[in-house]
């Protein structure tokens, strides 16, 4: 009943959106904007947070998210002021204005790479997932071979049936209910994992010893976060949409939508890691909800907080999907106005793109971890800080002037977690080891 209920939904609300979509141009609230860009923010990685944790300790790994949410923040700030110089709301175009087509080409495959890899990565956990917790809520034979314990068969179903109609609409206003609804099942998780104390067996002293060691003393291992959460709130490539159809938009207007999101998710965030952590500490497991069903895999709770999970990875991918849409059609079709057919066609071949290499090549993750180490340094820090750069004018503020400098050390620290993450992940290759992942 509740796949139905939302595959309705998904139906109705394309069907009520191709109705309007004359009238809907710049009509979307400032609540809804909050919703769309906080499901852009919120990914997989919230459930590796608690693992982040483990290996830096409660203060370090807060002064980081701290720090992280901060300069995300700043980030927007320069695509915003950038935007709003030449009057330009989209990413690609901003790159044509600081760089000529080689700017626009950049941006253009740095967001289609990224995104595609974010939603292989949300598909292939619908993959992997739904499939075991059907079969946990159906006591089903794991080894049977039932058609709807079948992986390949969900993900296709789950993408026609419930992301399609989503992503086929013009407009991203309409989807602020999704969100909505998205972040309420990550509202609805975070309160299934509170009231989960540290084992009531042991002694308080021991419990305050090991939360303050970890805290003051973090494990070897902390350098591998830094990547994870330098990402934890890549959210740029739907910024300019989000604030193209904002009603009655002005910078300072979208400045507030985007510090509104990011102070929810940085809220979300620390809790998520915070309970988890106090949970389980060092014994915390990459991603939280494995380690809970470690303890009862047909635990009730914890089964339907795994389907709130799944729901709310599900309804990020239409709201993903439209930035590289956007995106192909600027570095394909620049001259062309809009055009329905060519609207449906590119969301279904990219679905169906994805959904091949999802069931296809499920190694292509690995791939994708690369591709999400150099595109989204490039899109949270190196290109609003080179393209701000590029498109102030000197007259106004000088290549000396203290914001340029700024932007400048910006774009550097950029290119310092580019070399970090590959880095790492290079490690993790030669040593087989798996001990860092993205934040989406």
């Amino acid at each position: 009943m509740f796949l139905l209920w939302v595959l309705g939904g998904s139906w109705w609300l394309f069907v009520q959106e191709w109705a309007v979509t004359c009238k809907f141009e710049g009509k979307t609230s400032v609540g809804m904007s909050v919703f769309n860009l906080g499901n852009a923010i919120m990914g997989s990685g919230i459930l590796g947070l608690a693992y982040a944790m483990a290996n830096t300790g409660i203060l370090l790994f807060l002064f980081l998210l701290t720090a992280v949410a901060a300069l995300s923040s700043y980030s927007i700030h320069l695509l915003l002021k950038s935007s709003g110089v030449v009057g330009i709301r989209a990413y690609e175009q901003l790159g044509y204005r600081a760089f000529g087509t080689p700017g626009k080409m950049a941006a253009g495959i740095a967001i289609t790479l990224q995104n595609i890899g974010a939603m292989s990565s949300y598909l292939y956990i619908v993959k992997s997932e739904l499939p075991l917790v059907i079969q946990a809520f159906l006591k089903a034979d794991p080894n049977s071979d039932l058609w709807y314990l079948n992986g390949n068969y969900l993900v296709i179903m789950v993408s026609a049936s419930i992301i399609l109609p989503l992503a086929l609409m013009k407009q991203l206003g309409y989807l602020g209910y999704t969100s909505g609804f998205s972040l309420s099942c990550m509202v609805f998780f975070l309160s299934a994992v509170s009231p989960k104390q540290p084992n009531d067996t042991a002694p308080l002293a021991s419990y305050l010893d090991t939360c303050c060691s970890q805290t003051l003393f973090p494990p070897h291992s902390t350098a591998y976060t830094i990547p994870i959460l330098a990402f934890a709130f890549v959210c740029h490539p739907e910024v300019l949409p989000i604030y193209t159809e904002l009603r009655n938009p002005t910078k300072k207007k979208m400045q507030k939508v985007s510090n509104i999101s990011i102070l929810v998710m940085y809220t979300m965030y620390f809790l998520a890691a915070l309970f988890g952590y106090l949970t389980f500490y060092d014994q915390v497991e990459p991603e939280l909800l494995h380690t809970y069903s470690r303890i009862d895999p047909y635990d009730t709770l914890i089964l339907c907080v795994r389907v709130a999970v799944l729901t709310a990875v599900t309804l990020t991918v239409p709201i993903v999907l439209f930035p590289v849409r956007r995106a192909i059609q600027h570095m394909a079709f620049p001259t062309k106005s809009f055009n329905w057919i060519r609207h449906i066609a590119i969301a279904v071949i990219l679905l169906t793109v994805i959904n091949m290499l999802v069931i296809f090549a499920p190694n292509i993750l690995d791939i994708f971890g690369i591709i999400g180490a150099t595109s989204a340094p490039c899109l949270i820090f190196i290109f609003p800080a080179v393209f701000y750069i590029r498109i102030v004018p000197k007259d106004k503020e000088p290549m000396t002037s203290v914001p340029k400098i700024l932007a400048a050390c910006f774009a550097a620290l950029g290119v310092s977690f580019m070399v970090m993450s590959l880095s790492f992940i290079i490690i993790d290759w030669t040593t087989g080891a798996s001990r860092a992942a993205g934040g989406h």
